[in-house]
């Protein structure tokens, strides 16, 4: 049932925006691939238009808990890389997330997609040293059976 509800949920975000937002942060990850300085960003945009195009049933989690080990990305690098990220764009791409999620919120049915758009806001405040990975249900509890006799 909740697989039907975040495809149902997922499809509603992909027509009534999730398209256009996907194609934007793809834009985005194109034009920074060409430039070759903005490499490391592309790979972390082209993430982000993943989420951006299908959010539902993802999580966003630092890439060390991924893993289960530090890389460039995670370290001192990847904090330095952020800041450059923040200072040329990323303060003003997560200003519009907000700026959207705002009626979202307020037209109450929005309210999931609000949740969304905040989500594509902090990655994009910093969106090196992160990954999206699918949800896991948490694994069925074993029921208490009647003692046998």
């Amino acid at each position: 049932m909740a697989s039907l509800i975040r495809f149902i949920l997922n499809v509603l975000w992909f027509v009534c925006g999730g398209f256009v937002s996907g194609l934007l942060w793809l834009l985005g990850a194109l034009l920074l691939a060409l430039t070759i300085v903005g490499l490391p960003w592309a790979a972390s945009a082209f993430r982000i238009a993943g989420f951006a195009f299908w959010p539902f049933g993802k999580e966003i989690v630092p890439r060390e808990l991924a893993t289960g080990h530090e890389d460039l990305g995670t370290g001192p690098l990847g904090f330095v890389m952020n800041i450059i990220w923040f200072l040329l764009g990323g303060w003003y791409i997560a200003l519009s997330h907000v700026l959207i999620a705002v009626p979202e919120f307020v037209s109450i049915i929005g309210i999931p997609f609000g949740f969304k758009d905040l989500q594509l806001a902090q990655l994009a405040l910093a969106p090196v040293g992160v990954t999206i990975r699918k949800v896991t249900p948490p694994a069925p509890t074993p029921t208490s059976l009647p003692p046998t006799s």
